[in-house]
């Protein structure tokens, strides 16, 4: 079984994100954090890397809730939500499976 939910999207990469954050606050999710890998990778190691992003998205209310039943749930927030330009306008939008992580 996959840790991971994952999907596949034809676009631009910045509209892609652009899309994939809408979403997110569309189901009450904020968007906490915003790691460009591509260009940590570039400016840390000096190496080309593809379109790579890594955005922390956090759901005030259900956080809220998890910290009450399990204090050590914050080791698992925020959830992260990766974009990956594997090929030019071929960007897959992945997300952890929570069932399968716990």
């Amino acid at each position: 079984m996959k840790y991971y939910f994952t999907t596949s999207i034809t676009g631009r990469f910045e509209a892609i994100e652009t899309e994939v954050i809408r979403l997110l606050k569309k189901e009450g999710f904020g968007v906490l954090t915003r790691i460009d890998m591509q260009a940590t990778l570039k400016k840390k190691l000096n190496v080309d890397f593809r379109n790579y992003m890594i955005l922390g998205a956090c759901n005030p209310p259900f956080a809220y809730k998890a910290l009450l039943v399990e204090d050590k749930i914050g080791t698992m927030l925020p959830c992260n939500i990766i974009l990956q330009e594997h090929a030019p306008n071929i960007i897959e939008v992945s997300a952890i499976n929570p069932m399968v992580s716990m």
